[in-house]
């Protein structure tokens, strides 16, 4: 009887083993790509890790960090990630060119986008752009600024009556070293760093791509159409959105907490804490309230946006088919 016991215990043990093995192995990973470097703008997703959102719902989430030479869409092709972040115009500038990338969710409802101008050019409202040199950002990100141009009538080839485009690289230097009249700027990063500089609020005119109607979705998760077909892989990434969506959601109550965790990331040690606080609470004003569901309303004026960019190169030719989805967004009881 004592071995046969002995043996029970021995098998109860194996299975309870087996069970806790089991349980390790049932965490289902996902790895996100990140649009640029850990700071405030991607807090919710840092915030749901540190408190272990990812962790209740089952998920084993990698969060890598992007930079100037990470391209989201690159990354995800090549299989690097599961879901990325990235700005819509980029995205549907991938899909058109082979990069089937889908947005299943979309966490910031508003544009951070702004022109911010020196005060002291005399500029006061956009019809005083013509005949000035403007900072812009590429690779993507100069679409809304096309589209806004192209809205005002103004070429952007530094001819007559047009205005004169500087490459900008991201930074504020232009402004301050008077290259240019007015430079691109986020309402919760290089806005801040222009106040940092010396400017004062009452120096500077800010135009808002909200206020000007040409604001594109920024900020939103994409993942491969073709892995959408699976719904093991809709499930995995439903959980993943609600947990994020429940980082955010903290990080938006708890501004300063959430720069914390975010400065626990940046291993380059270049972010400060009073620049992070600042952005998370700017960060906040853009976000969704909605369970980060895409509004088709906003995809249809991003579209729209686009497709009036005022160039000959063009970000997408084509009103896209297939670009979004409610399906993350509608699984897991969101």
């Amino acid at each position: 009887m004592a071995g046969k016991t002995m043996r029970a215990l021995l098998c109860a043990g194996a299975a309870l083993l087996g069970l806790a093995a089991g349980g390790a192995r049932a965490a289902e990973k996902v790895t996100l790509q990140l649009k640029w470097v850990p700071q405030a703008q991607f807090a919710g997703y840092y915030v749901a890790q540190a408190k272990g959102y990812y962790k209740e719902a089952g998920l084993d989430v990698t969060i890598k960090p992007g930079g100037p030479d990470v391209a989201p869409p690159q990354v995800i092709a090549g299989g690097g990630a599961d879901v990325v972040v990235d700005w819509m115009p980029s995205a549907l500038a991938s899909r058109e060119k082979g990069v089937p990338l889908v947005n299943i969710a979309q966490p910031f409802k508003k544009s951070g986008l702004m022109l911010t101008c020196r005060a002291d050019t005399g500029i006061k409202s956009p019809a005083d752009l013509k005949g000035r040199t403007l900072g812009v950002w590429y690779s993507g990100n100069e679409y809304p600024f096309l589209a806004w141009m192209a809205k005002l009538g103004l070429k952007t080839d530094g001819s007559p009556g047009g205005v004169t485009v500087l490459k900008q690289g991201f930074n504020v230097d232009p402004l301050i070293q008077r290259q240019a009249d007015c430079v691109s700027t986020m309402s919760y990063n290089e806005y801040w760093q222009v106040i940092d500089a010396g400017f004062k609020p009452e120096q500077l005119v800010v135009f808002r791509y909200e206020d000007q109607g040409v604001a594109a979705l920024e900020d939103g998760l994409y993942a491969l159409e073709a892995k959408l077909k699976d719904k093991a892989f809709v499930a995995r990434l439903a959980k993943f959105v609600a947990a994020s969506e429940k980082g955010w959601a903290y990080a938006a109550a708890h501004p300063d907490e959430a720069a914390e965790i975010v400065l626990e990331n940046d291993a380059s040690g270049a972010q400060t804490e009073t620049h992070q606080k600042r952005m998370m609470r700017e960060i906040a004003k853009l976000l969704d309230t909605s369970g980060g569901r895409l509004d088709p309303a906003d995809y249809d004026r991003t579209v729209a946006i686009l497709l009036a960019g005022g160039t000959d190169q063009p970000v997408i030719t084509r009103k896209p088919e297939g670009a979004w989805t409610h399906a993350v967004t509608a699984a897991e009881g969101q």
